[in-house]
């Protein structure tokens, strides 16, 4: 590994906080370098982080209520169009409720439903991939049978069955997103595990004596956790897209909380003389799908040594 002059070997036996530290600076200051050279997976983080941000400063960005409305107020139009007014930026729906504020709020529930379940996604796929790969064995063929088992499911209809099943709701829809959600990660760890066991630093922590868990947590999973860390990004997308779809069928998260999905299905009814209802939340899904798929695919393109072209 190449050091810059003034990293020692002392100085790093003697401190080897600085040495991680100077490496993670490093590490990030290349990422953002690679990033900028890809401006249109730039361009989708940095909505991203304009999303993340509207929902954490939400309280601060909009003076209503997003649960409450006055019917004096129902079906105002956008304040572009005629009969619209900037006390409403994007007008109001069949219930009074400002528009903008529910958008805002919405991306509330939107990105916690996305964060939540590739976390825990991640978590139970990360954990049986491992094992799976690395043992194999009896455990490696069950859990394999049962990831084959799910994926004959389409993701959607097994999340309708489950939340038919359990009823809506914000814990519910995590139950039921994530129940199918794990799969792919477990297939990815799995994959990568069995041709990562076989490498040559793997046999050399074998052969120090180092033992399974070491192995599989501190010399196999680092190596690993970009690839993850891509899929993750790009899951994100399906799981808020999913989360819409059911919020629209009734079944996800219910009213007056704003969701997307349930601001879109309340729209329909006035679809032709208030079209922004339902148009105005939809496009605020398609921008953060559309943004964590581009930056998604940019992350694969800068985190992935196979794809990079010499």
């Amino acid at each position: 590994m190449n050091t810059s002059s003034t990293l020692t070997p002392a100085a790093g036996a003697w401190y080897p906080w600085q040495v991680r530290l100077r490496l993670w600076r490093r590490n990030l200051a290349g990422f953002f370098h690679e990033l900028a050279q890809h401006p249109v997976a730039l361009a989708g983080g940095v909505v991203v982080v304009l999303f993340i941000l509207m929902a954490i400063f939400a309280p601060y960005l909009s003076p209503y209520n997003p649960e409450k409305g006055s019917l004096r107020d129902r079906l105002e139009a956008p304040m572009w169009q005629e009969g619209g007014s900037a006390e409403h930026p994007l007008g109001t729906d069949a219930q009074g409720r400002d528009l903008l504020t529910r958008i805002v709020y919405g991306a509330r529930v939107s990105l916690a439903v996305g964060i939540l379940t590739v976390v825990i996604s991640v978590a139970v796929g990360l954990g049986l991939g491992a094992a799976s790969g690395y043992f194999r064995g009896w455990l490696d063929t069950g859990l394999s049978r049962f990831a084959d088992l799910l994926m004959a499911f389409p993701f959607l209809i097994f999340a309708i069955a489950m939340m038919t099943f359990v009823g809506p709701g914000f814990g519910n829809l995590i139950l039921a997103l994530t129940f199918k959600g794990w799969v792919e990660f477990f297939r990815l760890v799995r994959g990568e595990m069995m041709n990562e066991k076989t490498r040559e630093y793997v046999e050399a922590a074998r052969a120090l004596g180092r033992s399974h868990t070491a192995i599989i947590g501190a010399e196999i999973i680092p190596n690993i956790t970009q690839s993850v860390f891509v899929v993750g990004t790009l899951r994100m997308g399906f799981f808020i897209v999913t989360e819409a779809s059911l919020s629209f069928l009734g079944l996800g998260i219910q009213p007056p909380t704003p969701a997307w999905g349930s601001m879109v299905a309340e729209g329909r009814d006035v679809i032709l003389t208030a079209w922004w209802v339902s148009t105005l939340p939809g496009l605020a899904i398609v921008a953060l799908v559309l943004a964590l798929n581009l930056f998604g695919e940019g992350l694969r393109d800068i985190l992935d040594p196979r794809l990079k072209v010499e």
